[in-house]
């Protein structure tokens, strides 16, 4: 019988991640070191650089990619989920407004970024947004409760109301199309609260993981 705790084809769980600062250039040459939560939760193999704030139960799965080393600064509410290889970048010099003031990239709380999605700033995505696998928000603002399927794309400068459902693989670019949204159909706007459900359990149970003791950063240490 084999036996679980074996290690002889170990060592396993070793892993790495970079959580620091911006690097200092002609672009960006302020250096900012990111702002975590403890009770946020970072996987192995993530990326975070630049003044980045991420706010308490939020979960960063593997591969995520978030960095603030050209636009800047990004922030991302509580309760939000960004998952396997979410990459999160943003221009200089654009900026969207919330709550006076400037960010290059605001995602609100409760909000799902699925795998592989982009979301580039300028954009503001506000709270209880799902974002597909593979989709892209590049330049847009995304109202409360919207549903952005798979492989869609809103971009543009393009605004969404409130509770707007884009349609898997659609090409949102302009105002006209945006205004055209139906809102999201119940049995998505169901799919999405689990989504939620579940990945806001996630940052206290890998922390089990991880050791129980850790640092300022939100990593277990």
């Amino acid at each position: 019988m084999w036996n679980h705790h074996s290690n002889q084809y170990g060592p396993y769980n070793i892993y790495s991640y970079y959580v620091g600062y911006n690097p200092q250039t002609t672009l960006n040459p302020n250096l900012h070191y990111p702002k975590i939560h403890q009770q946020a939760f970072l996987s192995p193999f993530t990326f975070v650089a630049g003044d980045v704030t991420i706010q308490n139960n939020t979960y960063v799965g593997p591969f995520v990619s978030i960095r603030a080393d050209e636009g800047t600064p990004f922030y991302i509410g509580s309760d939000s989920n960004l998952q396997d290889g979410v990459v999160l970048h943003g221009l200089k010099n654009k900026y969207v407004e919330k709550n006076n003031k400037k960010y290059s990239i605001y995602i609100g709380n409760r909000v799902s970024c699925a795998h592989g999605c982009l979301v580039h700033g300028p954009c503001r995505v506000e709270d209880d947004v799902f974002i597909g696998f593979k989709a892209i928000v590049y330049n847009a603002t995304i109202g409360e409760g919207s549903f952005i399927s798979s492989g869609a794309v809103v971009t543009n400068g393009v605004e969404l109301k409130p509770n707007s459902f884009v349609p898997p693989g659609a090409n949102i670019d302009t105002q006209g199309k945006a205004n055209a949204l139906r809102t999201a159909p119940k049995s998505e706007e169901e799919f999405a609260r689990e989504v939620q459900r579940v990945n806001r359990e996630f940052p206290s149970a890998y922390s089990l993981f991880f050791g129980k003791n850790k640092c300022s950063c939100g990593l277990a240490c």
